[in-house]
């Protein structure tokens, strides 16, 4: 198992558009529905959140869900890679086609091009700033002068980098542009699903070529390059060029292909194979580390476009691909169509509110939850499933990858089921379709058509049951549920032997046991209800039972989840804001027992008692977010955002602040969650307190500041929490919207005083899916001052356990 802790042991916004005024009307908006600003919803998202700090976010092209991701290239290993792009890098690499968002551990950069003038330099140089004099000193050479790897190694750090004008800089859902100040380039970018579109405007004068390094990628290893293999190249004629790779890198042995056209012919194309050049008649290239050179006399004569498009199935379908989306070359049509989507996207929540900063968050955290899952079947309807076979879908599904479950299930797809309920069975169906594909069972974080394993538990099978009970059709659960049920009854698989003859993973024989042993429990719960779907009551009551398994690790004595022997002993010493009770391996995943003593999401009735009812519960959490926020030397760097011991920056924590609601003290989640809202975020480039994670972190921000949040998904339930917008109109499907309205509210008026629904009092202090989704008008009374009777009683806290408070 790889989890990002071992990974890394082992290893402005478009107003300044202005300056441009043709590319304006390309973000021109339907006419503007409430709450919109000048120019649309697109206009309140700043692409650059996340690109600095440590959230792994890139700012290029791409469109909802979408298989291309568009985006420069500062950095191709190393963390704060992990996405390809970080802002504290000084150079570009170019521009590639594939690109994770929010990562802790880094893959793809697939495609990278480069517009260059001056020698063909086959390596990218060292990370930040090129040497100038080497570059004065090399302007004006021709482009067919043969400038290898020989002389490369004479001159260490140098390659085909850029640097860039950073004032240059600018993006907007679905188009980029940058100027690379080496070659006095302007690079623009935009994107449809399957096929990303360049262009390139030399500003300068002389010959210049467009350099495709197939060699280029994400690397674990810094001092090794990508492990590529099974490479090939082919020109054809002289505007086209196919290829494709094997990748073994975070998700070994992925298929990646694709189909380029040029907007008008080279001149000539060189292949290189090993850093050294075919001969002038090959048009073929295979191996490894393949890179190819194609030439222009006069590139600066007119801007020149480059159309990419990708597949995972073969360099057939990736010209499909790219034939069926981007069949001209109007840049701006492509660039319009790009804008419209996102505008589309964007607007299924319209919201509200007094504050533009509030506005600008919303929106960017809304924009994130759409970068994946990413599409991964081609226009014909094939992909590569986890068998790395290819597969033909029926006619209107589609194929999903990129799922980081482990972080997704708690927050970004109970949201999806909100604004997105239409994509929901093909997101679904895409995890059965794994499952029965893979080799490997129940999808844990599948990525590009293989299995990279990382995290813990199976998570896929949460967003089943979350999908089941809040009553989606056309997903198939039965042709799901064997393999889910061999996992969790037969596997061999990461501790869960012992898990099942123990009712706990003793930390004396396997790493992270204690979070894997609560995690498992969640994952049971999720299958208990999966099995009922399916028919299955005697594994029902038996799953239920145990996702009891919580209680062998919690020890009363102390109020906290800690490791425990195959003897059943206490495992020492014990600190619990330390990793472990040895230096063999960690006991918790990303986590201390502070956090992961929180980790119960289903049964918190049961679980109370272990504390000794609900007054010594809240005192706990209480001593969680106010203990010393200090982390030992050892600790892993996702545990982050610390408000406490409480770490905002990593998922574990994303549903503590909700639980005071079970133990009737709701306004204490209300004053959390304002705080974790108004802390946690921002637009600046480190404006995420950890990894984006895929969505995750936004997604929070986004149910956050509607008042919402799915503690257990699988209950079909939203607990409330502390809404930040005046009003929210939210697209919940077949025509229907829901309204969420605050009266009173703004800055310091964080607490609920009362709530109505549909015109009718709520004293609950939570709402279920079934209710929101059928449409109406939720009312939050907002105040100063607590009003500490709302959500208390015992009729009206969350049900858990499929029970409500007794």
């Amino acid at each position: 198992m790889v989890t990002r802790r071992r990974f890394l042991q082992g290893a402005s916004m478009l107003a300044l558009l202005g300056a441009r005024p043709n590319l304006l009307s390309a973000f021109a908006a339907p006419a503007a529905r409430t709450g919109a600003t000048a120019g649309g919803w697109t206009r309140c998202v700043d692409v650059f959140t996340g690109t600095g700090g440590h959230g792994h976010t890139y700012p290029g092209a791409s469109l909802p869900f979408g298989m291309v991701q568009l985006s420069p290239d500062t950095h191709d290993s190393g963390w704060d890679a992990s996405s390809g792009y970080h802002q504290g890098d000084g150079s570009i690499m170019g521009f590639s086609h594939t690109h994770l968002s929010g990562t802790g551990i880094g893959d793809m950069l697939d495609v990278l091009l480069m517009p260059t003038q001056g020698p063909v330099l086959l390596q990218p140089g060292s990370r930040g700033l090129p040497n100038e004099n080497y570059r004065s000193k090399h302007d004006g050479v021709s482009s067919t002068s043969p400038l290898l790897s020989a002389d490369n190694d004479a001159h260490p750090g140098q390659g085909y980098r850029s640097r860039y004008d950073r004032a240059s800089e600018q993006a907007q859902p679905g188009y980029y542009r940058v100027r690379l100040t080496d070659h006095d380039i302007l690079a623009e970018l935009t994107a449809t699903l399957r096929a990303g579109l360049h262009r390139y405007t030399f500003q300068r004068p002389g010959t210049g070529h467009l350099l495709l390094d197939l060699a280029h990628g994400y690397h674990t290893d810094p001092a090794q390059p990508a492990r590529v293999t099974d490479a090939e190249l082919r020109v054809i004629g002289n505007d086209t060029v196919v290829g494709g790779r094997r990748v073994h890198e975070w998700a070994k042995g992925r298929h990646i292909y694709f189909a380029m056209k040029l907007s008008r012919p080279f001149e000539r194309a060189v292949l290189y194979a090993d850093d050294m050049p075919l001969s002038d008649s090959a048009h073929t290239a295979k191996g490894d580390k393949l890179r190819a050179a194609l030439h222009y006399a006069d590139p600066g004569h007119a801007p020149l476009l480059v159309k990419v498009g990708i597949s995972a199935v073969d360099t057939e379908g990736a010209l499909r691909n790219l034939q069926a989306e981007i069949p001209g070359w109007d840049f701006e049509q492509v660039q319009h169509a790009a804008a419209a989507s996102w505008e589309r996207e964007l607007g299924r929540i319209r919201v509200e509110t007094a504050s533009e900063q509030v506005r600008r968050t919303f929106y960017t955290e809304l924009y994130h939850t759409m970068l994946a899952p990413t599409l991964f079947s081609d226009v014909d309807g094939r992909y590569r499933g986890m068998d790395l076979a290819v597969h033909q879908l029926p006619d209107g599904q589609h194929n999903y990858s990129t799922y980081s479950l482990w972080d997704t299930y708690r927050a970004l797809h109970p949201l999806l089921t909100l604004y997105q309920p239409e994509r929901v069975p093909d997101l679904v169906n895409g995890l059965v379709r794994m499952a029965v594909e893979s080799p490997d069972g129940p999808p844990v974080w599948p990525l590009q058509g293989v299995e990279t394993g990382c995290m813990i538990g199976h998570h896929s099978a949460v967003v089943l049951a979350e999908a089941h009970a809040k009553g989606f059709r056309g997903i198939d659960y039965e042709r799901a549920w064997p393999v889910f049920r061999k996992r969790a009854m037969d596997d061999d698989y990461r501790g869960l032997p012992l898990y099942r003859k123990l009712g706990y993973i003793p930390s004396d024989e396997e790493s992270e046991a204690v979070s894997k042993t609560l995690e498992y429990a969640y994952d049971d719960w999720a299958l208990a209800h999966l099995a009922e779907a399916v028919g299955a009551r005697a594994d029902a009551g038996q799953l239920r039972q145990r996702s009891r398994n919580y209680r062998h690790v919690f020890d009363r004595k102390l109020s906290f989840v800690r490791p425990r022997a195959s003897d059943g002993r206490w495992l020492e010493p014990f600190d619990p804001r330390g990793m472990g009770h040895a230096a063999k391996w960690r006991d918790f995943t990303e986590s201390n027992a502070w956090q992961a003593t929180f980790l119960n999401q289903h049964d918190l009735y049961e679980y109370m008692k272990l504390f000794g009812g609900e007054r010594a519960f809240e005192r706990k959490l209480d001593g969680l977010f106010n203990a010393d926020p200090k982390l030992p030397a050892d600790a892993p760097p996702d545990i982050a955002g610390m408000v406490g011991q409480y770490a905002h920056g990593n998922e574990p924590s994303h549903h503590v602040a909700y639980l005071y609601a079970y133990a009737g003290a709701h306004h204490k989640t209300q004053a959390r969650v304002r705080m974790l809202l108004d802390t946690m975020y921002s637009t600046a480039p480190d404006g995420f307190a950890g990894n984006e994670d895929c969505g995750q972190i936004s997604a929070w921000y986004v149910l956050s500041a509607l008042g919402l949040y799915a503690v257990d998904p699988v209950s079909a339930n939203y607990v409330f929490g502390s809404p930040l917008l005046d009003q929210a109109e939210v697209d919940v499907g077949e025509g229907r919207v829901l309204t969420v309205k605050t009266r009173g509210g703004g800055p310091d008026r964080p607490y609920i005083q009362s709530v109505s629904w549909n015109g009718r009092p709520w004293t609950r202090s939570w709402i279920s899916h079934a209710e929101l989704t059928a449409g109406g008008t939720l009312i939050f009374e907002m105040g100063a001052a607590p009003n500490e009777r709302f959500g208390a009683a015992l009729a009206d806290r969350p049900p858990s356990f499929g029970n409500a408070a007794s």
